[in-house]
């Protein structure tokens, strides 16, 4: 990856932690409690910002809509005001996995909560044919950006990244870092060794996925969490495919200079305003979803 010719961290810099962790099916009090308990751990070590798992207060391999429908909650509701609770005390910010009820639907659902409450929430948008995802619906809100206290932060849900125009839309409207929640199960690999990198070089920002552990129905979750920095390099990745808290410190500013000079006068780039989007006309082409049991 090329670099950056003034990498040197500003003193704004915030630091930021994912809790890779293994998640109950059905079993929202525990793993309220866990993600709590952890969200201590993280906080006593100086985070800002905590990013948790896919559906980690609920697990993900459902069998139905029918089995999911009671562990999902609205937003805000119950669960996030729990999040709250312990968000307020710890005076940090969380990211979490659950599932959304809105009315008759359910939606596979990220929501960051800081001190004053639920900050803003994610719809996945790209739903794979997979645990959960075969019965939710489908993210029906634009992508958005919120302030977590100074830091400018987008949601995408696990298979969001496998398409770039999710995390470059969340560049152009001025995310500072991307959070990733994540289920990745076997066959994952290369988007947990490469993908994740590619995102964060591609549109100058952090990116910091956040996978589960353990098994779950027969699926056995890889692990391999990891945060990038805007030039691409990996600041921090788990070693191992259980438990385990990855840090970094990162620099907003550096994410918000998007102008990268390499060769003053003679190499420089900007991952933005280098961007010609009067040919990307085929990206936003209507297709039909076809989906096997799907009804939206």
């Amino acid at each position: 990856m090329g670099k950056d010719l003034h990498p040197i961290l500003s003193e704004a810099t915030m630091k930021i932690a994912g809790v890779q962790m293994d998640v109950a099916l059905c079993d929202i009090p525990s793993n309220m409690a866990a993600m709590i308990s952890h969200l201590r751990t993280t906080a006593a070590a100086g985070a800002h910002l905590t990013v948790f798992p896919e559906c980690a207060a609920t697990g993900y391999c459902f069998a139905s809509l029918e089995e999911a429908r009671p562990y999902a909650q609205p937003i805000p509701g119950p669960m996030t005001q729990q999040m709250t609770q312990a968000c307020a005390e710890l005076g940090v910010f969380a990211i979490f996995g659950m599932l959304e009820a809105d009315g008759g639907r359910v939606f596979n659902a990220a929501v960051l909560v800081g001190p004053q409450g639920v900050v803003g929430s994610y719809r996945k948008v790209h739903l794979p044919y997979l645990g959960i995802d075969m019965f939710t619906t489908y993210g029906d809100r634009p992508f958005a950006v919120h302030d977590a206290g100074g830091l400018n932060v987008g949601m995408n849900i696990c298979y969001d990244a496998a398409f770039p125009e999710a995390s470059r839309s969340l560049a152009i409207l001025g995310a500072d870092l991307i959070a990733l929640p994540t289920n990745w199960p076997p066959g994952a690999e290369t988007t947990a060794c490469s993908v994740i990198n590619a995102r964060a070089v591609e549109n100058a920002v952090y990116f910091i996925a956040v996978n589960r552990v353990g098994s779950e129905r027969g699926f056995e979750f890889i692990g391999r969490s990891k945060i990038a920095d805007p030039s691409g390099n990996t600041l921090a990745e788990a070693k191992t495919t259980g438990f385990e808290i990855l840090y970094a410190e990162i620099d907003p500013a550096r994410a918000r200079r998007k102008h990268i000079i390499r060769v003053p006068g003679k190499h420089e780039i900007d991952r933005l305003a280098d961007r010609r989007p009067e040919m990307y006309g085929v990206l936003t082409e209507s297709h039909i979803l076809k989906r096997p049991g799907r009804q939206n």
